[in-house]
């Protein structure tokens, strides 16, 4: 293979590589779950090896093969651990809520104020006896 056709197969991969990790560090700030936030980082630890291997390949260096397989084993171990915990996370932990859902909780959360509010007013002045008083 010449040296350039080596050099564009290695700024295209350069390139994919990139733009992997930048979508898998959006993915992990974005969630909205904690398994998602795993498996993003997992495939940033992924495309982080990736990219060293590349690198080594380029400089025609095999010193970096023991720094392969650490990032490996850190990235496995890692996301072992934390499927391990997040398999207990509760329901709805992490889920962002639609404006809808927002706006529904909020009017429900309103209608039981007021209809609490309406209970004190209708006790504290519509004939009933207060409290302590004998009939």
């Amino acid at each position: 293979m010449s040296d350039t056709v080596f050099l564009v197969v290695v700024v295209a991969a350069a390139v994919l590589l990139g733009a992997a990790a930048t979508l898998a560090v959006v993915r992990a700030e974005r969630g909205p779950s904690m398994l998602d936030r795993t498996v993003a980082l997992d495939v940033f630890t992924t495309t982080l090896v990736g990219a060293i291997a590349l690198e080594a390949a380029f400089s025609r260096r095999t010193d970096t093969i023991p720094l392969l397989v650490v990032l490996s084993l850190v990235g496995f171990v890692g996301s072992v651990t934390i499927a391990r915990f997040a398999s207990v996370e509760p329901e709805g932990e992490g889920r962002i809520r639609t404006a809808e859902e927002v706006a529904r909780e909020d009017a429900a959360r309103r209608a039981a104020e007021e209809a609490e509010r309406d209970q004190v007013v209708d006790r504290d002045h519509h004939g009933t006896s207060a409290e302590g008083e004998v009939r």
